[in-house]
């Protein structure tokens, strides 16, 4: 009778191990394959004081040394622990980083070498920490069959900008910590060191994640130092139940669990505290009675069975236990479906080797890339013409973005114009739709230039020296001040124009390729071929965008080279109105403002134009006007015209407006043509080469390669050693997913036998 009890006892053993042993493997598949499935494990969330490696050592049943204060690892370390009653000391497996079906026996300094080695190499990354899982098998009389993933400690840097680096350590740790609590299957063990429960310092990282603690174990670490912070009965109530209101969410166990693990380390010597792990369990027993005992003391009275289910390493290392085997089969028939679902992704991406390493002949891979030119060229017309395929969270940029990326619209005074007041500034946009909207902002600013200050001595300085006069003529002073101006004002906005739309081109490159792996038309494995059609691709933007900036420019130095009046005549009503604003302030000395009466004159006599010459005569004997007073009057207005412009180099405030209106108009003339010219220009012969030429200069370069050199195009060589190694990866990841279905439907049946019974 017993002798069948104890072979019924080894056989649930061994049911159970294979049960666990099929997780483990499915654990490390989906950490291998980025698979959206895994299995149930305890994921242990701290701060680096909160003693969590103290509690995990507790938990395995042995001192693991990789555990300490401060950042001893950069990688989680999964620890795969399970009970063999006949393992008197522990032995640890270290599973392969490229092949995680291989694992090799390591000792305890062998595997802490090699996370020592691996927190250096991270320590000099970028990246500072790495989420791939240092993945340790573990067998031991003391050890719980559990999954335990051991987080990098959580980090509570000080303010200031001496602590950036602490900070910015700090923020990588919760991100890593964050994207594994992601995981639906994973029991968080939040470990908090307070005696308040109003101090979430561990639960405010993790309700970000799980906000109602419906999947997150509470652990309030080192309650031997606790205990006689309480002086009174009261406060140890409140400490062991606290009420609802403090804890927030439905926390697995209903209540917080509390644990001790007395400090000293294994080893020999004077140093070490325990000679072996036996010595260490047996302390963590004592611990824990003491710890019942120090609470009954202070509560003057005995713990309930409920409150002592909550005190001490074991209870926590049953409930866990239990919770995570019951979780393994509960899953069991859901695991099942999913490796069948990725077993089938696994035979089509097998599927597809074949038929890529079926069609690497020549034939065949010239048609698959003028199919390809086909279709790149169909999705940049549509990302032109405008699309919401393409997910704008993901490729569409706001206009700070665009502007911080591509570059912003700067004056001589270093101002942006506020990209609020441009349309659509908050939106994030691609394609057409962007370039629109970088053109409506060029038209914007530009548009809203007014013409620069211009003082004194410009003006003085402008008037120079004629090559047959040493006269002045205000006309050519304004012209010279204004081209000059402009020529200075515009360029700078002609170059940032031209950055920004080419790099909004080049930003429909990568576009494109999404919907093209979105449609499943890309052309994955292909990438020297890739390469060439990108490189082909932004080539052509930027020399249509340099020919196309050439164009402006030289529209630009046309129109600040020589001034034509008849392009300016738009706001001639304009100076007028201003000339005249002050001309009549200064009519008691009609010479002080010569040139206002001749423009007057010249106005009258462009108005008197459209009368016959005997009408004029007529007008004047009717209104009696003497014939040679009025040449008399004329000629004296013309000296006084000439001693003030010609022989006199004494501005006078009128001569100034008068150059610094003709500067304005002139200015203002030369701003509203660039502009029309500018957009014209860019649509023209940007924007529209993109449409009916790229399809030919693309084809053509296709073409010559394909004649001079299809190997290297397409790579073939390697192509086929490429797909060769892909093909027999797919095989191992085929035949892994095969075994551990099977090993799932086994347990599976063998489960529902066992309840029919």
């Amino acid at each position: 009778m017993e002798l069948a009890k104890q072979e019924e006892e080894e056989e649930e053993e061994q049911r159970e191990w294979r049960l666990y042993e099929a997780y483990n493997e499915l654990h490390a598949l989906a950490q291998d394959l980025h698979t959206p499935f895994d299995a149930p494990a305890v994921l242990v969330v701290g701060h680096q004081t909160d003693g969590k490696s103290a509690l995990v050592e507790a938990l395995m049943g042995f001192q693991f040394n990789h555990v300490g204060g401060g950042t001893k690892t950069r990688r989680p370390i999964t620890l795969h622990m399970k009970y063999d009653p006949q393992c008197e000391s522990p032995l640890c497996y270290l599973v392969s980083d490229t092949d995680p079906s291989l694992s090799h026996q390591k000792s305890l300094p062998q595997i802490q070498a090699y996370i020592e080695a691996e927190n250096a190499r991270l320590e000099q990354d970028s990246s500072q920490f790495s989420s791939k899982e240092i993945i340790i098998k573990v067998e031991y009389k003391y050890c719980p069959n559990l999954t335990i993933i051991d987080t990098p400690g959580l980090i509570a840097p000080a303010p200031g900008r001496k602590n950036r680096a602490l900070q910015a350590q700090a923020r990588a740790v919760e991100s890593l910590v964050r994207a594994k609590m992601q995981h639906k299957e994973f029991i968080i063990l939040c470990l908090e060191d307070c005696s308040d429960w109003s101090n979430a310092t561990t639960r405010r990282v993790v309700m970000q994640v799980d906000p109602e603690l419906a999947r997150t174990v509470i652990v309030s670490t080192k309650l031997d130092t606790r205990i006689p912070q309480f002086a009174r009965p009261s406060d140890v109530e409140v400490f062991l139940s606290p009420p609802p209101s403090t804890l927030d969410g439905c926390i697995l166990g209903d209540s917080p669990f509390f644990t001790s693990v007395p400090s000293g380390r294994v080893g020999c010597g004077s140093g070490y505290l325990y000679t072996s792990n036996d010595e260490f369990k047996q302390a963590v027993c004592f611990r824990e009675i003491e710890d019942v005992a120090s609470l009954e003391e202070k509560l003057g009275r005995a713990l309930s069975k409920q409150e002592r289910s909550r005190i001490g390493v074991s209870k926590l290392r049953l409930f866990l236990e239990e919770l995570l085997q019951k979780r393994y089969i509960n899953n069991v028939p859901l695991i099942i479906p999913l490796l069948e679902k990725e077993y089938r992704s696994v035979t089509r991406k097998l599927s597809d080797i074949n038929q890529e390493l079926s069609t690497l002949d020549e034939a065949k891979l010239k048609e698959k890339g003028r199919a390809f030119h086909d279709m790149f060229l169909t999705k940049l017309s549509l990302l032109l013409k405008g699309t919401v395929v393409a997910p704008p969270d993901k490729f569409g940029e706001t206009l700070q973005d665009e502007r911080i990326n591509g570059g912003a619209f700067v004056g001589a005074d270093g101002v942006q114009f506020p990209h609020k007041l441009i349309p659509n500034a908050g939106m994030r946009l691609y394609g057409g739709a962007q370039y629109h909207r970088a053109m409506a902002e060029f038209r914007f600013v530009v548009g809203g230039i007014r013409c620069p200050p211009i003082t004194r001595e410009e003006i003085v300085n402008a008037c120079g020296v004629e090559d047959i006069h040493d006269g002045t003529n205000y006309s050519r002073t304004a012209c010279v001040i204004a081209v000059a101006k402009a020529r200075d004002t515009f360029e700078p906005f002609l170059h940032q124009l031209g950055s920004r739309l080419l790099y909004i081109l080049k930003r429909l490159l990568p576009i494109s390729v999404y919907l093209l792996q979105k449609d499943s038309e890309y052309l994955s494995g292909h990438e020297v071929f890739l390469r060439r059609v990108a490189s082909a691709f932004n080539n052509f933007a930027e020399s249509t965008e340099k020919s196309c900036r050439e164009k402006c420019m030289e529209d630009l130095v046309s129109t600040t080279r020589y001034v034509s009046w008849s392009l300016h005549n738009k706001s001639r009503a304009g100076l007028r109105q201003f000339l005249d604003s002050f001309g009549g302030t200064e009519h008691s000395n009609a010479c002080n403002n010569p040139t206002t009466t001749v423009l007057s004159q010249t106005s009258a006599h462009e108005k008197e134009d459209i009368k016959s010459q005997p009408d004029v005569k007529l007008s004047h004997v009717a209104s009696g006007t003497d014939s040679s007073s009025s040449i008399q009057t004329t000629e004296t207005k013309l000296a006084d015209l000439l001693d003030s412009t010609l022989w006199n180099r004494r501005l006078a405030p009128s001569s100034e407006r008068i150059v610094y209106g003709l500067v304005q108009q002139i200015f203002h003339g030369i701003r509203e043509y660039f502009l029309v010219s500018t957009e014209l220009k860019f649509n023209c012969f940007l924007l529209m080469p993109i449409v009916d030429k790229l399809p030919a200069l693309l084809r053509e370069d296709l073409e010559s390669a394909f004649q001079d050199d299809l190997d290297n195009v397409f790579d073939i060589t390697n192509l086929q050693h490429s797909f060769g190694q892909q093909k027999t990866d797919i095989e191992i990841e085929l035949k892994r997913i095969k075994r551990l279905k099977e090993k799932f439907r086994m347990i599976h049946e063998q489960l529902i036998l066992n309840r029919a019974l």
